[in-house]
């Protein structure tokens, strides 16, 4: 047998690989942080053995309540991935299954590669509607690509459009949140939904698919390549630590924002939900409002969507202004929202086979059209650039 991790996202330490029985892993830290959680790792020549993969870490790991009721995922073909019996006994997680071919792919979630979010990029730009910016670059020097959307030749003048920002994967093992930004895409640049030609003769849509290339590409969960947490660098963000959040914050202030979405997983809760940013002293009535309708909206559209669970509402101007959502809401004084999707499944929706899965969060990316819609009327008409 042969485990290896010297790819794309890449992530585990091996202890002992000699008995299939009885693999023993460490899950892997981010590279300058003492983030673990994430792994993605190929197995070779178990074809037919029972395997039993031993995480002797899962306890210490950064979030360990996540792999409670937490079913690792596997796929020969990185490409159809599925959930496998998987146990969690305070201490260490062990997953189970007999690899029908010599090789499998075991991650923490669905793996987005960079390759395809190169590829995401260039197809994007293919439609007429969008433009490629080129922001800057990261830590290793990888580009921070931007995409603007809007139909050039509506009837509402440019001065005039709703500013729309959605970044996703400012953690970069939130695989999922890159796959919400692609479902998103794909489906606002078609031409045919009636939805989304509407959305882009009122709207410029800036999108950031990956806020943290270089931290996806290193098979870290949370921190980029210099071991910052991008989502809590958005007060002071410097060039040399944080560029990525520095180039976009820059870009935001330039433009305006009139609505901002940031994509993200959670390793806990097993739902999607969002946090708004009630914690800031520039939250008033008006937000208020705007945030019960845009819920309302998704929940009505989206049976995948819930506001039943989620995280505790920050207190009255206690809110954490280092994070993007809290940020650019008191910047801008907009509808602010962190989406979060879970890591395990949806509780409310399961699916045995998959759990919460890429194609899933995809499809969500694509439902959030409709609340938007159901809102943009309500925003600030004309922006602060």
């Amino acid at each position: 047998m042969h485990i290896s991790s010297s790819f794309d996202s890449g992530a585990i330490d091996v202890v002992d690989a000699t008995v299939p029985g009885d693999i023993q892993l460490r899950i892997r830290s981010d590279n300058a942080a003492e983030f673990a959680q994430w792994f993605h790792f190929r197995l070779q020549d178990a074809k037919d053995l029972g395997v039993c993969l031993r995480f002797l870490n899962a306890g210490a790991c950064a979030y360990p309540k996540g792999w409670e009721n937490y079913r690792v995922v596997a796929s020969y073909d990185r490409k159809n991935w599925f959930r496998i019996e998987t146990t969690y006994d305070g201490a260490v997680m062990a997953a189970q299954m007999t690899p029908e071919a010599q090789s499998v792919y075991f991650a923490y979630f669905e793996p987005y590669s960079y390759e395809r979010h190169l590829d995401l990029i260039g197809t994007a730009a293919k439609c007429e509607h969008v433009a490629i910016v080129c922001l800057g670059q990261t830590v290793e020097a990888r580009d921070m690509n931007l995409l603007r959307i809007t139909n050039a030749g509506s009837k509402t003048p440019e001065g005039q459009k709703k500013k729309i920002w959605l970044i996703a994967r400012q953690h970069p093992g939130e695989s999922m949140a890159e796959w919400f930004a692609e479902g998103f895409l794909e489906r606002l640049i078609d031409q045919d939904d009636s939805v989304s030609r509407t959305l882009l003769e009122e709207c410029i849509f800036y999108v950031v698919p990956n806020m943290n290339p270089d931290g996806a590409v290193r098979g870290n969960l949370r921190t980029n390549a210099a071991g910052v947490n991008l989502n809590r660098e958005w007060q002071s963000p410097t060039v040399e630590k944080s560029p990525e959040v520095f180039l976009v914050r820059t870009a935001m202030l330039q433009t305006g924002v009139d609505m901002f979405l940031d994509a993200h997983g959670d390793e806990g809760l097993p739902y999607n939900f969002v946090v708004g940013s009630e914690g800031t002293a520039s939250y008033s009535p008006r937000r208020a409002g705007l945030e019960d309708r845009f819920k309302s909206a998704w929940v009505a559209s989206c049976p995948d969507f819930q506001t039943r669970h989620g995280y505790d509402k920050s207190r009255p101007s206690t809110g954490n202004l280092s994070l993007a959502t809290n940020w650019v809401a008191q910047q801008f004084d907009c509808l602010a929202f962190t989406i979060e999707m879970p890591f395990k499944d949806n509780a409310d929706l399961p699916n045995p086979l998959t759990g919460w899965s890429a194609e899933r969060s995809k499809r969500l990316g694509a439902s959030v059209r409709i609340p938007l819609l159901t809102v943009i009327d309500e925003l600030r008409q004309v922006s602060q650039a």
